[in-house]
């Protein structure tokens, strides 16, 4: 063990960061083949993350991983046979904001049905 090893968060992985890509590209074939109308929105590299992929489903339930680089995602896409958009450029589809939000509302009304049995 290297004098840093004990910092990182897997020994031994082989990424500084304990990240797998391989099985950030493994979940995104796996959601994309277990929805409909899947689309990818290739997120830019910023100081906290690199460059990610969200993967948006015709309902608007989505998932975010790392997608190895812009051409990373643009890979992904292909072999997955979705179309690629750059979020930047596009931005987020209006079904991802109604999903979430949706969402927000069932998760409103379950703690208050929590709340109203005790």
């Amino acid at each position: 063990m290297g004098m840093f090893d004990w910092f990182r968060g897997r020994r031994g992985s082989g990424h500084l960061d304990g990240h797998d890509p391989a099985t950030d590209l493994g979940h995104l074939a796996q959601w994309a083949a277990g929805h409909i109308g899947v689309e990818a929105f290739v997120e830019p590299r910023t100081t906290v993350t690199d460059v990610t992929v969200v993967l948006v489903a015709a309902d608007g339930e989505w998932t975010r991983r790392r997608a190895g680089g812009d051409a990373g995602a643009r890979r992904l896409s292909e072999r997955l046979n979705i179309p690629v958009y750059d979020v930047q450029k596009v931005g987020y589809p209006q079904r991802m904001r109604d999903y979430d939000a949706r969402r927000r509302i069932e998760r409103q009304r379950a703690l208050r049905s929590e709340l109203e049995e005790r």
